[in-house]
């Protein structure tokens, strides 16, 4: 397989993800005391929000990677 052909399809398959799962779910940990020796966290889910426009952009792309990558051989 071609590198284009290879990136068009890691492409097509980010942009399904994308449209899939929306955003990227991470949790971080944050001190919410702090006295001297005494310290309290507290785990907190974070949400990243993947708008659909790039997962368009990204299936956009791979397509026309797998077309250019179709037609150079």
């Amino acid at each position: 397989m071609k590198p284009l052909t290879i990136t068009g399809i890691i492409l097509i398959v980010i942009a399904v993800m994308a449209f899939a799962y929306q955003g990227i779910n991470y949790t971080s940990r944050e001190k919410v005391v702090d006295l001297g020796p005494l310290q309290v966290t507290a785990d907190r889910q974070r949400t990243l929000p993947l708008p659909p426009i790039v997962g368009a952009i990204a299936l956009v792309g791979g397509i026309v990677l797998l077309v250019v990558g179709a037609k150079k051989s």
